[in-house]
């Protein structure tokens, strides 16, 4: 009897675990408006969560001091002892991350350029992905709002073409270059869905502003587990587990803005998170006390490229978009 039961509690959690998972992704699924909810099949939900993004602790080794990113051969050397290389085998590079980082920030400092922010993202989605299946229902997440602000470039860009005239994009406060596109930079994208009312501050709408608020709001969390993962053991050697730094991580940067039901749903997903092992594997390092030098530098850039997008929308009081 005790061989069966045991046997039958360890089918019964993981077909809670993926029920409760389906049940909450439907509240992600395409809103419709609070006029038919009652019309509608779709849950007649609204939350009022959004607070200011606080501010991110300082890390060890991370800030003024730091050296810059050097190339090398195989990668970017940070204090000539942490190389960021290839490592074969898996999806998510550390050195692309970087690269992309980087290139986001390469021709205004104090804009972020959008099409490398958002290739940054896909490669932290690999990251997350190469947690576990269940980190899925956090990682869908941010594939929805990636999509949403590239879908508004690629209209834009089909717009422009079939009206060349270009007036229409005249009295940004940002020149554009290249494409002309308003998507070109977070700040164009944001002056510009202003001008077009394309942003309520009252109700959701499909701009790509509160979508990337979304996304600089998980960008925090994923900078505080870097952190944390960056940091040593404690006074009695022990390091702090991945599910541990992930929930301390998501109470501060996600978990404000999140109803009750997601934030329940969020802690069974931090039960399953693997071990250390696993995230020093994913960021190509073979000794616990390598992986902080590893991830300074990464964190560093990351938090350049959150204060920038930070700065840029709390200046139009965009912090609290429902």
């Amino acid at each position: 009897m005790m061989c069966r039961c045991g046997r039958l509690q360890r089918y019964l959690l993981p077909a809670s675990i993926t029920a409760l998972l389906l049940f909450l992704s439907s509240f992600w699924l395409p809103q419709v408006g609070m006029g038919d909810c009652e019309n509608s099949w779709h849950p007649c939900l609204t939350f009022n969560f959004y607070l200011p993004t606080p501010d991110i602790p300082a890390g060890p080794g991370t800030g003024e001091g730091q050296s810059e990113v050097q190339p090398a051969d195989g990668g970017v050397v940070l204090d000539s002892t942490a190389q960021l290389r290839l490592c074969p085998g898996q999806p998510f590079q550390v050195w692309r991350l970087m690269s992309h980082l980087t290139s986001s920030m390469a021709t205004h400092p104090d804009d972020i350029l959008l099409e490398h922010y958002l290739d940054s993202w896909d490669e932290l989605i690999k990251f997350m992905e190469s947690l576990g299946s269940l980190v899925n229902f956090f990682s869908q997440k941010v594939k929805d709002k990636i999509a949403v602000i590239r879908e508004l470039a690629q209209q834009e860009r089909e717009d422009y073409g079939k009206h060349r005239s270009g007036e229409e994009y005249a009295g940004l406060q940002t020149p554009l270059s290249g494409s002309q596109s308003r998507y070109r930079s977070v700040r164009s994208m944001v002056e510009s869905e202003l001008q077009r009312r394309l942003v309520n501050f009252n109700t959701q709408t499909r701009s790509g502003c509160r979508n990337l608020l979304r996304l600089h709001r998980s960008l925090l969390w994923i900078i505080l587990l870097l952190q944390g993962l960056g940091e040593g053991p404690d006074a009695r050697g022990v390091y702090r587990t991945p599910g541990e730094l992930c929930r301390d991580a998501y109470t501060v940067a996600l978990a404000p803005h999140h109803p009750w039901l997601i934030r329940r749903a969020a802690e069974v997903v931090f039960l399953a998170l693997p071990e250390r092992r696993v995230f020093l594997d994913i960021v190509c390092v073979t000794k616990e006390e390598d992986i902080g030098p590893v991830l300074n530098i990464v964190i560093s850039t990351m938090k350049e490229v959150h204060k920038r997008t930070q700065k840029i929308l709390a200046q139009h009081n965009m912090m609290e978009l429902p």
